[in-house]
C-alpha cells in the first residue's frame, strides 16, 4: 500500500512537473519571442553598384587614353581597401589601396596593393590620434541599417578607428577612389611597398578627364564596342574634343558611353541621359570624368559642365543692397522655371565690374558655401518637415587654377562634407566637384537644385606674416572640418551621424567654423611676440587685415550664438576640435536636445546659414562667385527643382517671395538675444531721453503730476508684473519685434524707414482702438491728445532702441519702466480707475 502510494505520489509529481515545465517552455518562448525583424530597404548605394560600369574593376588599370585627349584628374589615385580583421586589432591608422594611378616615377607601383600611411609629422599625428575611436553600434544605428542607410558594419567593435580606416571602411565594400597629391613619399619596408602621406586623400571620379561637346546619341554602334549583349546601345554618344590650337571643339570625334543609371526606391534615377546633348548646360562643353573600359571605350562616370566653372560670369552685381536682396530673394526664385539650366554671377560691391573679373587671379583660393535644394514634380520626395524643404548645407574651398585644356583661369571647388550617413553612400569626407555634384551615380547636379557660392576675403583667405611669425586661418577652418568629418564617418564611436535639432550637416559644420575662429584668437592671445608686433605696427597692412578678420570674427560669432549664449557642447569639444587630443577616458559630449537647437538657431536651417553667411561676408567687404544649377544634365520629366526654405517657408503670400510664418519666427528668434553691457547702456540713455521730453511736456499740459498710487506693495507688484506682460512684451512683440526688419536682415533704410513709419502709426492708432473694445478702461484717457503724444514719443524711442540693439528685452524694459512709472508714481492709476486712491502730493 505504501508503495502504491509512493508510486502514484511519484507520477502525480512527475506529470505536474511536466506539466509546469511545458506551461513554462510555452510561457519562455513567448516571452522571448521577438517580432518578426522589419525587411531591410536595399540602399541606393547596393542597387547601383551593382552595375558594372559603377565598379572598379569594369575599368583595366593597363587601358590608358590618348595623353593628348585626356589628362590624369592627380598625380596619384587609387581604391582604398580596408586591412583584415586581424590586421585591423592593431590600433593604428593605415589601409592598403590598390594604386590605379600614379607619376612617371613610380609607374611600376601601378595594379600593386601598397600600404598608405602618415608621414612622421607631429601635427599630423596628432589629428589623427584627436579623432580615434572605438566603434560600437547602438540601437538606433541598427535601426537605421534597416531603413537602408549606409554605416561603416566592417568597422562595428573595431578598437581605435582613425581616419584613414574609417574613410576605407565608410561603405560595405572596397570602392572608395581617392586621390593624393605630390607631397606623397614613397617607401619600403621588406617586400611591401609603402605611401606616407601628409595630407587626408580627397575622394574622386575616375581616372581620366577630357573636354569634350556632345554631338549626338549613336543609333547604330558597332557591336564590337559594347561590353556586354546586354547593354543598351543609346547610351553611346559622338563626342567632339576641344581643339587648343583652334580654342574650339573641333578636335577628335570619338565615341563614348554615358552609362543610364538605373531606377532605385526613389523611383527615378540619379542621372538621365535623355536628350543630353541639347542641355543648355552644355554649350561650351563638358569636362568628362572616366576610364576606358575592356574595349577601349571612355566610359563617363562624372560630367561638368565647363561653363560653371568659368571665372567670366554670365552676371555682375556691383551695389551692396541689390548683392544682399539676390542672395536671400533672387538666388532661389523659381528654380522650376529654370530646370536644367545654370547661371554664375559675380557680387562685389567695392568695385567697377571691369575691375572685378581681374581680381580672381591664378592660385586664389575662396571659401565656398554649399546648398542643395529639394526634388519635386510628379516623383517627388517627401518632406520631413512641412512646408520646408531643409536642404543640405556644406563649407568648402574653391582654388583658381589654369585650365589644362583651355589654359583659361576656372575654379577648382573641393567640398568639406560634414554629412550625415544615407542610403547612397555619400561619404563625409573631402570630395572633388566632379565627385559630389557631377557622379552619375550619386551626384546632385541632374537631380536637385544647388547653389554653390565662392567667397574671397583676404583676411580669411590669405595667410599672415606677422615678423616671421606665421598663422593661417584657411588652414585652420580646414583643419577644424576635416576633425568634424573624421568623427562624423563613426559618429563619435556609434557607427552614425543622425540628424537633430542640435545636431546636423548645417550645425556641425557652423561648430566646425566656431571652433576655427576660436582657435586663431587662441593663437593671438598666447602669443606674446604677435601682440607686441600688432602694437607696433598698427597701421602695417597685415595688422589692417587682420583687424578685418577680427571684426568678421565678431560677427560671425553672433551668427553661431545668437542669444549670446554659448553651448555647453561646443565648449567641451573645443580640445577635440582645436586638436590638442582629448583623454581617452572622457567621452564625446553632444548635445542634441531641441534648446541646444534654439542656442544656435540661425544654423538649424541650411537655407538660412547660406544666406546669412554670404550677407555677412559680403558686408564686409568680400567678393563672391555664385554658381547656380537646376537639375543640370539630360531630361527627366518627372522630377523638378524645389527652392530650399527655412521653416514653413513654402506658406508665401500670393505673388510674393515672402513667407509670413518663417519671417515672424526668425524676428522673434532673432530678438531673444541676451542684453550685452552696450544694449543696457541703451536702455539708460533712452529711457533719459524719454524723461528729458515727457516730463516737462507732460507738467506743461498737466498729464502728468506726481500722484503716488496709495495701494500696498502687493498690489504694486502684481501691477508691474502684469505690466510687464500687457502692455510692454505684447505691444513690443506685434508693434516692434513682428514689424520692423531684425538688424540682421540687413535691410536698406528705405524699407526699415518705410516699416518703422508703419509701425509707429499703427502703435498710435491701436491705443484709442484698445480703450473702444477690449480696455474699456483707457476710455477716454486714451483718447486724449497729452496721452497720444507721450504714447508716440514712446514708439519712436522703442523703435530707436530696437533699431540700435535688435533685442526685445531692451525695448520691453524700455516699454515697461515708463508705463509703470505712469501707472504708480504720475497719477496713471488714477485715470484709468477713478476709484483708486492717491496720496496727497509733497510738491
Amino acid at each position: 500500500m505504501i508503495r502504491r502510494r509512493l508510486n502514484r505520489k511519484t507520477r502525480s509529481r512527475f506529470t505536474i512537473s511536466l506539466l509546469l515545465a511545458l506551461i513554462a517552455s510555452i510561457a519562455v518562448l513567448q516571452l522571448s519571442a521577438k517580432p518578426t525583424p522589419a525587411i531591410d530597404k536595399q540602399s541606393h548605394y547596393a542597387i547601383h553598384i551593382r552595375q558594372n560600369f559603377n565598379q572598379s574593376r569594369f575599368y583595366p588599370l593597363d587601358k590608358i587614353p590618348q595623353a593628348q585627349i585626356y589628362k590624369p584628374i592627380a598625380d596619384w589615385v587609387g581604391r582604398l581597401i580596408l586591412p583584415t580583421e586581424q590586421q585591423l586589432q592593431d590600433g593604428q591608422d593605415w589601409v592598403w589601396m590598390e594604386v590605379q594611378y600614379a607619376p612617371a616615377n613610380a609607374q611600376n607601383l601601378v595594379g600593386k596593393i601598397v600600404r598608405l600611411e602618415w608621414q612622421n609629422n607631429p601635427d599630423v599625428l596628432n589629428y589623427v590620434e584627436s579623432v580615434k575611436q572605438d566603434i560600437n553600434f547602438n540601437a538606433e544605428i541598427l535601426e537605421s541599417l534597416k531603413k537602408g542607410n549606409i554605416h561603416p558594419v566592417r568597422l562595428n567593435g573595431v578598437r581605435q578607428v582613425g581616419v584613414l580606416r574609417s574613410l576605407a571602411g565608410a561603405n560595405p565594400d572596397d570602392e572608395t577612389i581617392v586621390a593624393l597629391d605630390a607631397t606623397t613619399n614613397i617607401a619600403t619596408s621588406g617586400k611591401t611597398n609603402i605611401l606616407q602621406i601628409e595630407h587626408e586623400p580627397i575622394i574622386v571620379t575616375g581616372r581620366f578627364y577630357g573636354l569634350v561637346k556632345i554631338l549626338n546619341p549613336i543609333k547604330n554602334i558597332n557591336k564590337n564596342l559594347l561590353s556586354s549583349p546586354a547593354n543598351p546601345p543609346n547610351d553611346y554618344f559622338l563626342v567632339q574634343h576641344y581643339n587648343p590650337s583652334s580654342q574650339k571643339f573641333d578636335g577628335v570625334q570619338e565615341t563614348i558611353r554615358i552609362p543610364q543609371q538605373i531606377i532605385d526606391t526613389r523611383n527615378f534615377a540619379p542621372s538621365s541621359i535623355q536628350a543630353i546633348e541639347k542641355s543648355p548646360a552644355g554649350k561650351d562643353g563638358w569636362y568628362i570624368y572616366g576610364a576606358q573600359d575592356a574595349k577601349n571605350v571612355f566610359t563617363v562616370r562624372a560630367l561638368v559642365p565647363r561653363s560653371l566653372l568659368q571665372i567670366q560670369p554670365r552676371q555682375i552685381i556691383n551695389d551692396e543692397q541689390l548683392a544682399i536682396n539676390y542672395i536671400q530673394t533672387t538666388n532661389w526664385r523659381n528654380p522650376a522655371k529654370n530646370k536644367g539650366e545654370l547661371n554664375t554671377l559675380l557680387l562685389d560691391p567695392q568695385n567697377s565690374p571691369s575691375q572685378s573679373i581681374v581680381k580672381w587671379q591664378e592660385g586664389d583660393k575662396a571659401i565656398a558655401l554649399h546648398l542643395f535644394g529639394g526634388i519635386g514634380g510628379n516623383k517627388a520626395e517627401s518632406l520631413g518637415v512641412p512646408y520646408t524643404v531643409t536642404g543640405h548645407f556644406a563649407f568648402g574651398i574653391a582654388e583658381v587654377i589654369r585650365d589644362e585644356f583651355t589654359q583659361e583661369l576656372r575654379f577648382d571647388p573641393q567640398y568639406y562634407q560634414i554629412y550625415t550617413h544615407n542610403p547612397d553612400g555619400i561619404i563625409a569626407a573631402k570630395h572633388t566637384w566632379a565627385d559630389y555634384m557631377g557622379n552619375l551615380q550619386r551626384g546632385w547636379l541632374a537631380t536637385r537644385p544647388v547653389s554653390d557660392i565662392l567667397i574671397k576675403f583676404p583676411p580669411v583667405t590669405q595667410d599672415y606674416n606677422f615678423d616671421e611669425m606665421k598663422i593661417s586661418p584657411l588652414e585652420e577652418f580646414q583643419r577644424q572640418l576635416q576633425v568634424t568629418m573624421a568623427r562624423y564617418r563613426v559618429g563619435d564611436g556609434t557607427g552614425g551621424a543622425m540628424v537633430s535639432p542640435a545636431t546636423s550637416c548645417i550645425q556641425d559644420s557652423s561648430q566646425a567654423l566656431f571652433a576655427a575662429i576660436l582657435a586663431i584668437k587662441n593663437q593671438v592671445a598666447a602669443n606674446d611676440k604677435i601682440q607686441t608686433w600688432l602694437k607696433a605696427n598698427a597701421n602695417h597692412p597685415e595688422a589692417l587685415r587682420f583687424q578685418q578678420l577680427m571684426k568678421l570674427g565678431e560677427s560671425l560669432d553672433k551668427q553661431l550664438a545668437p542669444l549670446g549664449i554659448v553651448r555647453a557642447d561646443w565648449q567641451s569639444q573645443a580640445g577635440i576640435l582645436t586638436g590638442t587630443g582629448r583623454d581617452k577616458t572622457q567621452k564625446v559630449f553632444q548635445d542634441r536636445s531641441i534648446w541646444a537647437g534654439l542656442t544656435t538657431w540661425r544654423t538649424i536651417m541650411p537655407r538660412q546659414a547660406h544666406d546669412d553667411f554670404a550677407t555677412i561676408f559680403l558686408t564686409h567687404g568680400a567678393m563672391m562667385q555664385v554658381l547656380r544649377t537646376n537639375q543640370v544634365g539630360g531630361w527627366q520629366a518627372d522630377i523638378i527643382p524645389i527652392a530650399p526654405t527655412i521653416l514653413l517657408g513654402q506658406i508665401q503670400l500670393p505673388f510674393t517671395d515672402i513667407a509670413p510664418l518663417s519671417l515672424l519666427f526668425n524676428r522673434f528668434l532673432g530678438s531673444l538675444a541676451i542684453p550685452t553691457i552696450q544694449d543696457w547702456l541703451v536702455i539708460v540713455v533712452m529711457l533719459l531721453i524719454y524723461s528729458l521730453i515727457a516730463l516737462p511736456y507732460g507738467h506743461k499740459s498737466q498729464f502728468l503730476n506726481i500722484q503716488v498710487w496709495a495701494a500696498n506693495w502687493r498690489h504694486k507688484s502684481l501691477l508691474s508684473l502684469r505690466c510687464l506682460f500687457a502692455p510692454a512684451l505684447l505691444e513690443e512683440l506685434i508693434f516692434r519685434v513682428f514689424l520692423l526688419p531684425h538688424p540682421s536682415e540687413h535691410s536698406n533704410f528705405l524699407t526699415w524707414s518705410l516699416s518703422a513709419i508703419v509701425s509707429l502709426l499703427l502703435f498710435i492708432f491701436y491705443h484709442p482702438l484698445n480703450a473702444k473694445t477690449f480696455f474699456k478702461a483707457g476710455n477716454p484717457t486714451f483718447m486724449q491728445r497729452d496721452f497720444l503724444a507721450l504714447a508716440t514719443l514712446l514708439g519712436i524711442i522703442c523703435t530707436v532702441a530696437y533699431r540700435l540693439t535688435g533685442s526685445l528685452w531692451v525695448i520691453v524694459c524700455i516699454h515697461w519702466v515708463v508705463v509703470v512709472a505712469w501707472l504708480i508714481m504720475f497719477g496713471g492709476i488714477a485715470k484709468l480707475d477713478p476709484q483708486q486712491k492717491i496720496l496727497p502730493s509733497k510738491m
